[in-house]
């Protein structure tokens, strides 16, 4: 994957909302950090540190990316790909978001007590479902839990900017950079399958046509 083409992918992320409100540079930089501590915790054995994560945060970030953008038979998972390291890297730099990510790792694990008695991390697949299941559609969310739905859209759009501005990202989507498409016949079923989403769910969330 040549340069230009991975800067041609980053440029065309800009379209996520996130993304945008970060720019290209942001995740470039970020992206190549997050690469950078994943060769050296492979040469090295020693695990990465987070300089904007607590211990207990870092734990949970990694659970949620996976299950998110989980390793399936065609790639590797969010962490396989760096997605955690990017976050903090990005957050590091970027104090207005702190906030809005350390309050909703916070709400995530509040929630899971209040319906299980233990943190988010320690939850069983069934009972972390149970309450993602709650906050990842805005439409039909309820109210009292809106705060929930705010940190999970930022949390899922952060983690979409991570993985596919990494190399394995890249690969997966087998992006070939800019050669004319003759006609568009939009995202293949396989494509939104692995995202989890449709594009009725990007029309109620962005009001699309």
């Amino acid at each position: 994957m040549s340069d230009l083409t991975r800067r041609d992918l980053l440029g065309r992320l800009a379209a996520v909302p996130l993304a945008s409100l970060l720019g290209v540079d942001v995740i470039e930089r970020a992206a190549a950090a997050a690469e950078r501590a994943l060769a050296s915790q492979a040469a090295t054995g020693q695990q990465f540190v987070p300089q904007f994560f607590t211990a207990d945060e870092w734990r949970t970030v990694r659970v949620l990316v996976d299950i998110i953008i989980p390793r399936d038979t065609r790639s590797g998972s969010a962490t396989d790909a760096g997605v955690p390291e990017f976050m903090d890297f990005t957050l590091t730099d970027r104090a207005s978001m702190q906030p809005g990510m350390r309050n909703g790792l916070a709400w995530l694990d509040v929630e899971c007590r209040r319906r299980f008695q233990q943190p988010f991390a320690d939850c069983s697949t069934t009972q972390r479902n149970a309450v993602l299941d709650d906050i990842a559609w805005p439409a039909r969310a309820r109210p009292e839990i809106a705060d929930g739905v705010r940190f999970f859209t930022m949390f899922r759009d952060m983690t979409a900017s991570g993985f596919w501005s990494s190399r394995i990202g890249v690969e997966d989507l087998q992006f070939m950079g800019n050669r004319v498409v003759p006609q568009w016949t939009g995202c293949s079923d396989a494509a939104l399958g692995k995202l989890g989403v449709s594009y009725e769910d990007w029309d109620r969330r962005y009001g699309g046509g």
